[in-house]
């Protein structure tokens, strides 16, 4: 007997040693999630890993708000990115720093990838059960409802409002229901929609301007200084601790 060579085995001929590749993006428990407990169960049942998205992979979008919508992978997650579009944080960071009341995404685990989620269900930064503002970095509220996005024309609406700087947003061409932090966590993931995309870039870089106001009336080093900027900072992925 050989023992000085790995034995390889043709996985082919054992089916059961193969491995799954069949990723998974609906689940009706997606729908009705009531607890961070529930969030944990559906991901260790389902979730699917980071190494799983790739250049070319088809997402098929299920939650409360879409369920009818997909899109394949143009660029490989985190890459294929323009050159003026450098975010401080990725979706990762974010849900694990505090953002979004912890409840923007939480019927969306199955989506994105499961290590997204995990540490920050962990560190107790995920809501499913209701908006927090104490979840956020800054412990303060920092987004207006959906409800005033749709009034402005920020996203799709049953009232046809059109954004009168940006009317993309409010057209079909944009299928992000939850508005920018939607369409970062897909543009980072891999998805080109290009000319939503030169948009909410756009927005990112005019975003910056809270910036320069928290320099302009706090001393360097004060966190606690002007937190609803510093957490809107955060959550447009620009970097609040300045």
């Amino acid at each position: 007997m050989r023992t000085s060579e790995s034995v390889r085995v043709d996985v082919s001929l054992f089916p059961f040693f193969a491995p799954c590749n069949k990723m998974r993006f609906k689940d009706r428990r997606l729908l009705s999630i009531k607890s961070p407990e529930d969030m944990l169960r559906i991901l260790e049942e389902k979730g699917n890993p980071e190494s799983s998205y790739k250049k070319g992979v088809t997402i098929h979008v299920y939650n409360k708000m879409q369920q009818n919508y997909s899109f394949v992978l143009e660029e490989d997650p985190g890459k294929g990115f323009p050159p003026d579009f450098t975010p401080f944080y990725t979706p990762r960071q974010l849900l694990e720093a505090g953002v979004y009341e912890g409840r923007m995404f939480n019927d969306m685990i199955l989506q994105y990838p499961m290590e997204w989620f995990m540490t920050a269900l962990k560190k107790g930064k995920l809501s499913p059960q209701g908006a927090n503002p104490m979840i956020n970095r800054f412990k303060v509220k920092s987004r207006l409802s959906l409800q005033e996005w749709m009034d402005s024309g920020w996203v799709q609406n049953p009232d046809h409002i059109v954004s009168s700087r940006y009317p993309i947003l409010s057209s079909p061409q944009n299928p992000d229901r939850r508005g920018w932090a939607e369409w970062y966590f897909n543009f980072y993931l891999g998805r080109r929609i290009p000319d939503l995309d030169a948009v909410q870039i756009a927005r990112w870089k005019a975003f910056a301007r809270h910036a320069g106001q928290i320099r302009a009336n706090c001393r360097k080093g004060d966190v606690t200084c002007r937190p609803v900027q510093r957490q809107a900072l955060l959550q447009w992925a620009h970097d609040p601790m300045i």
